[in-house]
């Protein structure tokens, strides 16, 4: 089968699987957002108080507990769609969600996989559209191309700030993390509270991550890059349980092994 038609499907599998499990979580969580609870939409309210009347009526109605079950199970709905394939329609619907979601946790909810899962559905939805004007195969080349250069540099950038920051260069960073982890503190006798071990690693997150660029050089590196970037955000959910960081990069590889081998 063609490449490019095994690649869009792997990214609108696993982009899919990224999506349940984070509507899934939504869903969990809409009793610490019922009216009088912790993150009541009437508390985040005021973040949107400069915008117009317009506007924050129809937040208000949207963000209405009721609707927000029903844009929450649609939301689903259409992610599991994907599991079949994407069409314009679903990968619109499930971008706009996003942004809903976003706008109603101020911004992002996890943080960096929020955003990698906006450019994902930014590259799967400008293709889509691309496409009513262009060659199909262009316009999959190029929302490929975006999502494997924004998750390029992602890699890249964290590894830089790291290389410029004195307590990543000493290992002090590591053991701060690890202690504030989901397990910690690390015990005393932990081999991570040996500066050589602490230095050792994160020295080989920050040449990984910087030399991420590489991965562009072929489609077996782009293979190996990808392999230890997984194992990577598998660690990062067992220490701190931060499961939306592997599905959500693990959705942008079939892009950067395709964009790999067109070298």
């Amino acid at each position: 089968m063609n490449a490019l038609y095994l690649t869009v499907r792997a990214l609108e599998c696993l982009l899919g699987l990224s999506l349940l499990i984070q509507t899934l979580e939504f869903l969990r969580l809409q009793t610490v957002q019922a009216p009088g609870a912790l993150w009541a939409w009437s508390v985040q309210r005021g973040d949107v108080a400069h915008a117009g009347r317009p506007v924050r009526r129809l937040l208000d109605f949207l963000y209405r507990p009721d609707i927000h079950r029903i844009h929450l199970l649609v939301r689903l709905a259409a992610a599991a769609s994907l599991l079949w394939g994407s069409s314009p329609a679903s990968a619109l619907l499930l971008f706009a969600s996003t942004l809903l979601i976003l706008i109603r946790w101020r911004g992002a909810f996890n943080g960096g996989s929020d955003f990698m899962s906006i450019v994902v559905l930014t590259g799967l939805l400008a293709a889509h559209l691309a496409s009513q004007w262009v060659e199909p195969v262009m316009a999959w080349k190029a929302g490929l191309w975006y999502i494997a250069i924004h998750a390029i540099t992602s890699y890249f950038i964290s590894g830089a700030i790291k290389w410029v920051t004195r307590e990543w260069r000493d290992g002090s960073a590591l053991v701060y993390f690890l202690d504030g982890g989901l397990h910690g503190p690390l015990p005393a006798a932990s081999r991570y509270r040996k500066r050589p071990i602490a230095i050792a690693c994160s020295w080989a997150f920050i040449v990984w991550e910087c030399l991420f660029p590489f991965a562009l050089a072929g489609p077996r590196v782009a293979a190996v890059f990808c392999a230890v970037a997984a194992f990577f955000h598998f660690l990062v959910f067992r220490y701190f349980g931060l499961n939306r960081f592997f599905w959500a990069w693990l959705a942008s590889f079939p892009a950067i092994i395709w964009c790999a081998a067109q070298w």
